[in-house]
């Protein structure tokens, strides 16, 4: 029997990882397969047992998605440093007897914009909208790539705040309200990382944030042209780009770390593109 390894969420109806990981063990020629498992959400262990039950049926790992990926962390036996921060995980693998937690959002969201996107950060002003896990994820990654300044803006500047005071950093790291960002001038990179648009709704962001040579960033992928995404290209940013070479890029982190290969992405993103239009 091939390895089996699986995606685990509520509703789990809407994902793309079985096509994404079966893309990608067919281009690196894996004996493997991939299924999407819905949890249950009660009772409150039934989580933790839906995954031991497919430990014990022969599986190698899972990715975790909403809403089970505090439950997953929670349940690991050993936590990598990225998903300690985000307090959160995005992947599992089974080993020894022992489960380990890994975050990839972070790692994937860097590299899409870095390297399909061909946007550096070294030297780079970047505003990031939000502080759920997606930020406490991308926090590590983001700082590695040596911005000369991240801000990080949120409604509730005691979360933010406390989300920062776990990170070890230089200056280049700070915090602000909404409220403080008409003063703060344009940004090379700006990443919404907020729920908004999961609902149609637009960030109390003012455009004086956007530079027309920079770059705008929406984790929501699949929504063609969200408010957010719309409101830089009424500010002239040219550069707007959404989630999905995210989506992509961290689950070639999780093939990695459990198959020992990195598959290609470039066909995977290009065949799951929505036009921004």
């Amino acid at each position: 029997m091939n390895d089996q390894y699986a995606v685990i969420g509520n509703p789990i109806g809407h994902t793309k990882s079985p096509l994404i990981h079966g893309l990608f063990a067919e281009e690196s020629q894996q004996d493997m397969s991939y299924t999407a498992i819905e949890g249950p959400l009660e009772p409150q262990d039934a989580f933790a047992d839906t995954v031991r039950a497919f430990i014990a049926a022969g599986g190698k790992g899972m990715n975790v998605t909403a809403p089970f990926k505090l439950k997953a962390f929670a349940m690991a036996d050993e936590r990598s440093e990225r998903a300690t921060l985000a307090g959160a995980a995005n992947a599992l693998g089974f080993k020894d007897g022992r489960i380990i937690a890994e975050n990839f959002d972070g790692v994937g969201l860097l590299r899409d914009i870095e390297v399909n996107l061909n946007l550096p950060m070294a030297g780079k002003r970047v505003l990031v909208l939000g502080a759920g896990g997606a930020v406490r994820g991308a926090l590590l990654p983001f700082l590695a790539a040596r911005p000369a300044e991240l801000v990080v803006v949120n409604r509730d500047i005691a979360k933010v705040r406390a989300l920062v005071d776990q990170v070890a950093t230089s200056g280049s790291l700070a915090v602000c309200g909404y409220g403080d960002l008409e003063a703060m001038g344009q940004f090379d990179l700006v990443v919404n990382a907020t729920s908004a648009s999961l609902t149609g709704d637009l960030p109390p962001v003012p455009p004086s944030v956007f530079s027309p040579t920079g770059a705008a960033y929406e984790l929501a992928y699949g929504k063609r042209l969200t408010p957010f995404l719309r409101l830089a290209r009424n500010a002239g940013v040219l550069g707007v780009a959404d989630g999905v070479g995210m989506l992509v890029e961290q689950a070639a982190e999780a093939f990695a770390w459990w198959r020992g290969v990195r598959p290609q992405t470039r066909a995977v993103i290009d065949r799951l593109t929505v036009p921004l239009a």
